[in-house]
């Protein structure tokens, strides 16, 4: 008797939450959680000097993109008149991979992002610890240990803490 595989089950597409649907991307894992805490503490070391906003939506070409983080140089900011969307690019956006998430999406954010203005992008990726430094040109240097020192702002950004658990 010949010897079969057996079928392969049917691949069923996860719905789409509405989380995803209004940010365009995947709901956030506890690790990404933690790291995007770690890197907002972290960050907010640099007030007033930089601003650093979190799941700010950015409207950028004919696009919405919502980064996890935005830091800016001069912003204006007035308690008594909100913005859903700020077209404003940021100085740096701080992309934080999800489990279901591709390299080569974030990748393709992070291109789209410095083709409109962003000067400066980083890609957070928790499980393997380490940090991807995006100048607009799309050079890049990974981190995945000591200190992270961003090029265009010189922020810097210790590994450790960055990956801290609480």
């Amino acid at each position: 008797m010949p010897f079969s595989f057996p079928a392969e089950p049917m691949q069923t597409e996860k719905p789409i939450s509405d989380y995803e649907r209004e940010r365009g991307k995947p709901i956030p894992s506890k690790l990404h959680s933690v790291a995007q805490t770690n890197l907002l503490i972290q960050l907010a070391e640099y007030r007033p000097r930089f601003q650093v906003l979190s799941e700010l939506t950015l409207r950028l070409g004919d696009r919405d993109l919502t980064p996890d983080l935005c830091l800016y140089g001069d912003l204006e900011i007035d308690f008594t008149k909100d913005e859903s969307q700020v077209t404003e690019p940021p100085l740096l956006a701080v992309e934080i991979a999800s489990p279901t998430q591709s390299v080569q999406d974030l990748v393709d954010k992070i291109r789209y992002l410095t083709e409109h203005g962003v000067r400066s992008c980083w890609l957070v990726q928790p499980p393997l610890r380490t940090i991807t430094v995006f100048t607009e040109s799309m050079e890049s240097s990974t981190y995945d240990r000591g200190t992270v020192t961003d090029p265009v702002t010189e922020i810097e950004v210790d590994l450790d803490e960055a990956f801290a658990t609480p």
